[in-house]
């Protein structure tokens, strides 16, 4: 029996270790991890080990990160937030953590990013921000982040990003904006996005894209754009964008499906460096005619009709135009003959 119990508090020793640990946590000795998930926590728990590199308290019932919150804790590596009720951060409460990589705050309540929230945060790489309330995006709202790779602002309701929100991110990857209310694309929104790889952009309300915005992002291989309010496209919006290949997405928006749309589409298909990934998922939305059916019916269709009529009136503005000249130089010559017959009628008359 005696044995039995020696075992026993041996392997709660083991779990535990030897060091401070918070109450209803577990702290593993040689991991240094501290499990404090779904723990019912309100506020911050208090004992957090020095050494903790890895700091698990998702899944409780915080709603605030305190500007003291983690002092003392300077070592950590991974801090997991997510599924909290956290609304607010005062500025600065991330500041002592200079060794951090990967911050998720997904699945809360935060409606603004403060001031400075970022600051001392050099060493992130990896930050989470989806499913919170985030509606606007200032200028620098994520500065200090140098070496940032991985940015999630998916499922948020944002509707306005300041053009130098993303200033600073020159080592971001990857960029998930999907799932928000964007309606426009701006140019200088993403001008220091060199290294970007990954820019998704699918279900907003983006109807208009400014030709400029992606012609900084060297890298880009994959653009989602699906299931927005595109209804035309600008051939150069794409061709400023230099990358060795890029995969786009374009479903889901309320194509007008004319000429220029099949024009531009065209000239995209045929530019090894694109891919349309899901085109024959496209599908028009106007005119009636063609809804539901495939831009790639738009030639037979529609713009053989269109190209037809353009022929015609180019043919009957040449035949105007050289019945004009020819009417002219007719007029010419009659003129030159008029004042020739003058001239031997008047040279006629001296001499008598």
């Amino acid at each position: 029996m005696i044995r039995v119990i020696c075992l026993l508090l041996l392997a709660l020793y083991l779990v535990t270790g030897s060091k401070l640990c918070p109450h209803h946590c577990l702290c593993y000795e040689n991991s240094d991890l501290v499990d404090c998930r779904a723990r019912g926590f309100t506020v911050f728990p208090h004992g957090i080990p020095h050494g903790t590199w890895l700091l698990d308290l998702s899944e409780n019932r915080l709603y605030e990160l305190k500007s003291s919150t983690f002092t003392g804790i300077w070592a950590l590596r991974i801090l997991l937030l997510q599924n909290n009720a956290i609304q607010a951060m005062q500025p600065q409460a991330l500041a002592s953590l200079s060794f951090l990589e990967k911050l998720d705050l997904s699945h809360n309540d935060l409606r603004f990013l403060v001031q400075d929230f970022t600051y001392g945060l050099a060493a992130l790489k990896d930050l989470r921000l989806a499913h919170n309330s985030l509606e606007f995006l200032e200028t620098r709202s994520f500065a200090h982040l140098e070496s940032l790779e991985k940015l999630d602002l998916s499922h948020n309701h944002i509707r306005i990003i300041q053009c130098g929100a993303f200033h600073g991110l020159t080592s971001l990857k990857q960029l998930n904006l999907a799932w928000n209310q964007l309606s426009m694309l701006q140019s200088g929104l993403l001008t220091m996005q060199q290294k970007l790889s990954v820019l998704l952009l699918g279900h907003n309300n983006i109807s208009s894209i400014e030709t400029e915005v992606f012609t900084p992002l060297h890298s880009l291989s994959v653009l989602g754009l699906e299931a927005n309010q595109l209804g035309s496209l600008k051939f150069r919006t794409f061709l400023n964008l230099q990358t060795p290949s890029t995969h786009v997405q374009l479903s889901e928006n309320p194509w007008v499906c004319d000429c220029e749309l099949h024009r531009v589409f065209s000239k995209i298909l045929h530019v090894r460096r694109f891919h349309i990934d899901d085109y024959w998922n496209i599908t028009c939305h106007t005119p009636p005619l063609l809804a539901g059916a495939s831009p790639a019916l738009m030639d037979s269709q529609l713009c053989i009709a269109e190209t037809a009529t353009v022929l015609v009136i180019t043919a009957t503005v040449m035949v105007t135009v050289v019945a004009a000249i020819a009417m002219a130089e007719r007029n010419r010559r009659k003129k030159r003959l008029n004042l020739s017959k003058q001239g031997s009628e008047s040279e006629t008359a001296l001499n008598k």
